[in-house]
């Protein structure tokens, strides 16, 4: 069961003129240090930092909050990777409150995100999904 669908477009360029203005402050009040690692790992950094905010956009719209409504904050939604290096989604404080009382009792919250860029464009999409407790 769809449980909620959210997707974003971000300006790389935005993120490019931001990273140069405020650097460490724009960073730190917005990404996990695994986002941050991951990003500042990359030649292109920029891109790598535009997918993760169009992420966090999208995820707070599939979450029906937004930010930062009903307590959800950036830094409570993270993009991370599952060995197979799929991305999705690691919700911590109010994001992940929001989660739980958006997921039907007897059920678990899948989160899918599929991420892409096409400079100067980073477009994100998530899906959060309620599946049976006893799926794999």
């Amino acid at each position: 069961m769809i449980i909620g669908i959210g997707n974003d477009i971000c300006d790389i360029r935005r993120i490019e003129q931001t990273l140069s203005r405020f650097g460490d402050r724009f960073t730190d009040r917005v990404f996990t240090r695994t986002e941050k690692a991951r990003a500042d790992r990359r030649a292109n950094r920029a891109a790598t930092y535009a997918k993760r905010f169009a992420a966090k956009e999208a995820c707070a719209k599939a979450l029906g909050t937004g930010v930062p409504k009903a307590g959800v904050h950036w830094i409570d939604m993270g993009v991370v990777n599952r060995p197979s290096g799929k991305p999705t989604m690691a919700l911590t404080g109010g994001a992940a409150d929001r989660l739980a009382e958006l997921t039907p009792a007897g059920t678990t919250a899948q989160v899918d995100v599929t991420i892409t860029d096409e400079y100067p464009l980073a477009h994100v999409f998530v899906l959060i999904s309620a599946v049976p407790a006893d799926q794999p």
